[in-house]
């Protein structure tokens, strides 16, 4: 999830640092480095970073993990986001003034969009937003009936995935949705998975085929193709454990099994150290792989969706250990990974590994419009019921009495921090 986000970014820096090198003078002194500007953050905004290349992204999340915990977020973090929309219906990573149209440089995303839209349906009470979006995710589907991150860009798991899951939450029903070849969403996310036979990662989702066309595993894209592959969004409460995980190449490969074929691989993956890594990056002085805090979330929430949550029960114990310093750094978008992981394992989101997550998320920007006290855990298996058209994040909204509104203040949500992204 956190991998996949970052890509616009990654690509902007790559270019500057490529248009650096290779225009740099041969032999001239080094100008004296210019102080960093300050990002100035709107008002309503989670975190307090550089939202240029996701901001979106990390309030939507933010605002889907307070309603998965039943608190209604302040009216000012919820308008930012229907502001940040484009006239089109597409979302782009972030609009610094939105009083000026979307254009070449605010181009909308197909990420950013689909988050959002999963938030805003969510919420409830957003149905013009949300139907402009679906309509723009349909008028960029590929003709393999995916999508790529920025329209016009070969399909991806990743991006197709998380379009799934924002038409199954808005009810909107993915496998009609076909695109000018007569290709539906699940046929190309399908052409992702790799056979079980594969020694190399079968079961995995590759993120798209390497320049010969061969699907290498990938931790991120396999994490969303099991969401992508059952047809769930990103606030997801597993059913009960349904046994073992095992990898299975059907004749014909369908959505689910394909699905229970990541769960699978996620399932090995994750017994062998209780997270998933990340490759080095290139140039690195350390070249061993590093623990992936973000994609490891997403493992969970995944293996949870599948109805394997305690497969993920050593990636939880793992993370409840160690997510502390990542969460911090990451701030808004890194605290809502963990709750919506805790929260479809079944652990308690509000004392995790001894820490509140709930009240550090809160504490990135507006305090919510009301709160609710902590509930006892759910045991992992537990079942609270079906999850329908997106699951318990689908718009229920828990408000409580004007009297403990008003009393929440600073002091409730700024917590003291006792435990370890993005």
């Amino acid at each position: 999830m956190n991998v996949r986000r970052s890509a616009a970014a990654l690509a902007a820096a790559s270019a500057v640092l490529c248009g650096a090198v290779a225009g740099a003078p041969a032999a001239t002194a080094a100008p004296s480095p210019s102080p960093t500007p300050t990002p100035v953050i709107p008002s309503g905004l989670y975190g307090t970073k550089d939202p240029t290349y996701d901001g979106v992204w990390r309030q939507s999340l933010a605002l889907l993990a307070q309603d998965a915990m039943k608190e209604v977020p302040a009216a000012e973090a919820v308008a930012w986001l229907t502001g940040q929309q484009c006239a089109n219906g597409g979302f782009a990573s972030y609009r610094a003034d939105v009083s000026k149209p979307c254009d070449g440089k605010t181009m909308p995303d197909t990420n950013a969009t689909a988050a959002a839209l999963q938030a805003l349906t969510a919420l409830g009470g957003h149905e013009a937003e949300v139907a402009k979006g679906i309509a723009w995710l349909k008028s960029v589907q590929n003709a393999d009936g995916g999508w790529s991150y920025n329209p016009g860009m070969p399909s991806d798991a990743n991006s197709t995935a998380i379009v799934i899951g924002a038409f199954a939450v808005a009810d909107a029903r993915p496998a009609t949705i076909t695109s000018s070849s007569g290709k539906n969403p699940y046929d190309a996310l399908v052409s992702y998975a790799i056979p079980c036979a594969d020694t190399a990662g079968g079961g995995a989702f590759a993120y798209q085929p390497d320049k010969a066309g061969k699907l290498l595993a990938n931790g991120d894209a396999t994490a969303a193709g099991v969401l992508g592959g059952l047809g769930r969004g990103m606030v997801v409460k597993g059913p009960k454990p349904a046994g073992d995980p095992k990898c299975d190449t059907p004749a014909k490969a369908t959505p689910e099994q394909s699905a229970r074929n990541g769960a699978a691989y996620l399932a090995t993956a994750l017994a062998k150290t209780g997270h998933l890594d990340s490759p080095p990056l290139p140039g690195a002085a350390d070249p061993a792989p590093q623990p992936d805090f973000g994609n490891t979330a997403d493992a969970v929430l995944a293996l949870s969706a599948a109805g394997h949550g305690d497969k993920a029960a050593g990636a939880v114990a793992w993370l409840e250990k160690n997510s502390a310093a990542w969460a911090k750094e990451g701030g808004p978008a890194a605290y809502a990974q963990l709750v919506l992981a805790a929260h479809a394992y079944g652990a308690d989101p509000r004392d995790f590994g001894g820490a509140d997550l709930v009240a550090q998320l809160n504490a990135t920007g507006p305090a919510p419009a009301s709160t609710v006290a902590p509930t006892p855990t759910r045991q992992a298996g537990d079942d609270d019921g079906a999850e329908v058209a997106g699951g318990d994040s689908a718009g229920i909204w828990w408000i409580i009495g004007a009297g403990l509104a008003a009393g929440v203040g600073a002091g409730f949500l700024i917590s003291g921090r006792r435990k370890n992204k993005q």
